[in-house]
């Protein structure tokens, strides 16, 4: 008699566990310490648009100096021999502007090459993985090498002018970043919805014009009315070029609002716009691949 076969289920104890997968919250969701695993891919699509940025041009890396030259002359001819409006504690009319000119050309590069980067780099979005992130980041990190070859033309002339160098410029790095995260988060905001409406490309250059007037590039905060200066300083660049040109010339707006509450309401506005801008661009990040 041939003995019957029986099923036994295993002990309760002997099961498989149950995995549960759940979408990340919070913080995580960004996966932000991936950046640093692709630190290497950031690193050299910075430098790849910086060689492209002059590739195929006669005068090159010149144009770091020509650009912000030429936009200095203008706002010196429109600001300060029409209009009139001298510069603060005495600053030479040009150096005043060039010191505004270049925290504006960082924070404005930036802006516009992180509001392209994602159509700009659509052949490579659909063929590897990587955090897309990495694309805007890096479209805003290249900017910082024309801003130091304008720094060294800007300290060239206070030599020129006499303008004594002061302790104000420690502060340096602390207005390179505040720049950075104005121009990367309103540049999230800009790149990820470039994908969903390309009307974005053609008003994004209009809006960054409009902006440059209506920030304190070519004149002092001091010349808006004192009433409306909290209100001005909501856009993130005038607390950037404000802090700049203190760092640089030792230049206070005067009168009007202390520089500390302009520079803490800029800030303020930079971080939401960054914090903003990143989930969403994570939210949006998924149908990158098949809408570029």
């Amino acid at each position: 008699m041939h003995p019957v076969s029986r099923r036994t289920t295993p002990p309760a104890s002997d099961a498989l566990p149950e995995i549960v997968l759940r979408p990340s919250r919070g913080w995580s969701a960004l996966n932000l310490r991936d950046l640093w695993a692709y630190r290497e891919l950031i690193y050299f699509l910075t430098w790849r648009d910086v060689i492209v940025r002059y590739k195929q041009t006669v005068l090159g890396a010149a144009w770091a100096v020509i650009n912000p030259l030429i936009n200095m002359v203008v706002l010196q001819i429109v600001f300060g021999t029409f209009a009139g409006m001298e510069a603060e504690g005495g600053v030479p009319g040009p150096l005043f502007r060039f010191a505004s000119v270049l925290p504006w050309g960082l924070f404005a590069g930036a802006l516009n090459a992180a509001g392209r980067s994602m159509l700009s780099n659509r052949s490579i979005l659909t063929k590897v993985y990587f955090p897309r992130l990495v694309i805007p980041l890096a479209s805003v990190l290249s900017g910082l090498v024309d801003f130091a070859i304008g720094l060294l033309v800007l300290i060239g002339m206070m030599f020129f002018w006499h303008q004594p160098l002061s302790w104000n410029l420690l502060a340096l790095p602390l207005v390179v970043l505040f720049a950075l995260v104005a121009a990367l988060g309103a540049g999230l905001w800009f790149s990820a919805l470039n994908v969903l409406y390309r009307d974005v490309g053609y008003i994004l250059p209009v809006f960054t014009q409009l902006l440059l007037f209506i920030s304190p590039v070519g004149y002092s905060t001091s010349q808006v009315a004192v009433k409306w200066q909290y209100l001005y300083a909501l856009n993130p660049i005038v607390g950037v070029i404000e802090i700049a040109r203190w760092a640089l010339l030792g230049t206070v707006p005067t009168p009007g609002i202390p520089l500390w509450q302009i520079v803490a309401i800029s800030a303020a506005v930079s971080v939401f716009l960054l914090v903003t801008g990143l989930f969403y661009f994570r939210r949006m990040e998924r149908s990158f691949a098949d809408m570029v």
